[in-house]
C-alpha cells in the first residue's frame, strides 16, 4: 500500500489542490494529514489563497483516505465542518511490520518522544522543516509544509511505498528520501 503524507495546509486552497493533486499523480491509497489544516496560526503569515472554505470541500470529497491528528491550530470547530475525524493527538500505523506514531509534533517530537520502542518511527509536521534522519534508537520524519516551509525549503509533502520514505516537491523531485 502507498501512503502519502502531508502537514500544515494552514487553509491555503492553492496548496491543498496541489496536494490533492499530487495524491492523485502519485497513486497513494491513504492520506495521513500532520494537522494544521484549516487555521493558519497566529504566528504565520497568511499562506498562498488562504481560503479555508474552499478547503473544507476539498478534503471532505477525500474523507474515506484520510487519516488526521489534531493540529495546534485545531479546535473544536474544524471538526464540526470536517467530515473525517480531526482531534486525534496521535495516530499509531503499522505499515510493513514498522510502528509509525504519527502525531502533530507540538506536543511530542524529538524533544519530547512518545512511548517508542527500538526501531519505530515518529512522524511529525509542526516545524516547517523537511526531516529523515536515523536517530538513536527510532527514526524521525517529518514531510515539511505543503504552503508555509520553512528554513528555504520547497513546500513539500512525503510519500510511504516498498519501505522507502521520500519527501517531495511539487515537481515530482524526491528532496528527501530514507529506508525504514
Amino acid at each position: 500500500m502507498k501512503y502519502m503524507f502531508a502537514s500544515d495546509i494552514h487553509g491555503s486552497a492553492y496548496y491543498c489542490r496541489k496536494m490533492l493533486d499530487a495524491f492523485e499523480k502519485e497513486g497513494a491509497e491513504r492520506l495521513v494529514l500532520l494537522g494544521d489544516l484549516l487555521y493558519h496560526g497566529p504566528r504565520n503569515d497568511l499562506p498562498k489563497e488562504y481560503a479555508p472554505k474552499q478547503v473544507i470541500p476539498m478534503l471532505n470529497a477525500m474523507k474515506d483516505k484520510i487519516y488526521a491528528v489534531r493540529g495546534n491550530c485545531e479546535a473544536e470547530v474544524d471538526q464540526m465542518v470536517l467530515e473525517f475525524p480531526v482531534m486525534a493527538d496521535y495516530c499509531i500505523l503499522s505499515i510493513d511490520g514498522k510502528t509509525l506514531y504519527a502525531t502533530h509534533g507540538h506536543v511530542y517530537n524529538q524533544n519530547n518522544l512518545p512511548p517508542l520502542c527500538e526501531g519505530d518511527i515518529l512522524i511529525h509536521g509542526h516545524t516547517h522543516v523537511l526531516k529523515a534522519e536515523q536517530m538513536e534508537g527510532y527514526i524521525l520524519l517529518n514531510p515539511g509544509s505543503v504552503s508555509i516551509p520553512k528554513e528555504g525549503n520547497p513546500p513539500t509533502y512525503a510519500v510511504l511505498e516498498d519501505g522507502v520514505f521520500s519527501i517531495m516537491d511539487f515537481d515530482g523531485n524526491i528532496v528527501k528520501s530514507i529506508v525504514l
